[in-house]
């Protein structure tokens, strides 16, 4: 098990800094899709609205309310998701969760800020909201792709 210490050690400064630093709060007036997901085990939430141009990412917002991880998370998506398309989006929620379930490689670039998280593997219980942002952002962007087919 792990220390009390070990625990606050987790909460880097930089974790602390990100989480601080949200970027695309403010949801969108007419996005091209919506999704909500939340994480049962501790009641995180994420919500992420998706403007598609081009099969990428022209527009992102998200209003979060998750602990400090899952809002450090959101912070790195946020900051790199612009331009994205889904292939990328998949690729990196696949490494995020290699790189916490089995120390797997970070997440490619721009996503390779989610490295930050990398200490967060030895807590089972903060996975599922590390990984809120990414999984509404994937799930946003193919339902905005089967919009734009519809």
């Amino acid at each position: 098990m792990s220390s009390d210490t070990d625990l606050i050690k987790l909460y880097s400064s930089r974790i602390l800094a990100l989480a601080a630093d949200i970027p695309h709060t403010t949801r969108l007036a007419h996005p091209d899709a919506t999704v909500k997901r939340r994480s049962p085990l501790c009641g995180s939430t994420v919500t992420v609205d998706v403007v598609l141009k081009d099969g990428k990412i022209a527009d992102y917002a998200q209003d979060v309310k998750a602990c400090a991880l899952g809002q450090a998370a959101a912070a790195v998506v946020g900051h790199a998701v612009i331009g994205c398309d889904r292939a990328q989006i998949e690729a990196a929620l696949e490494a995020l969760k290699a790189m916490l379930k089995s120390d797997g490689p970070t997440p490619p670039a721009p996503f390779d800020g989610l490295e930050v998280l990398r200490p967060a593997r030895e807590y089972k219980n903060r996975h599922a909201s590390i990984l809120l942002s990414l999984e509404a952002t994937a799930q946003a962007v193919a339902e905005a792709e089967q919009a734009h087919c519809a």
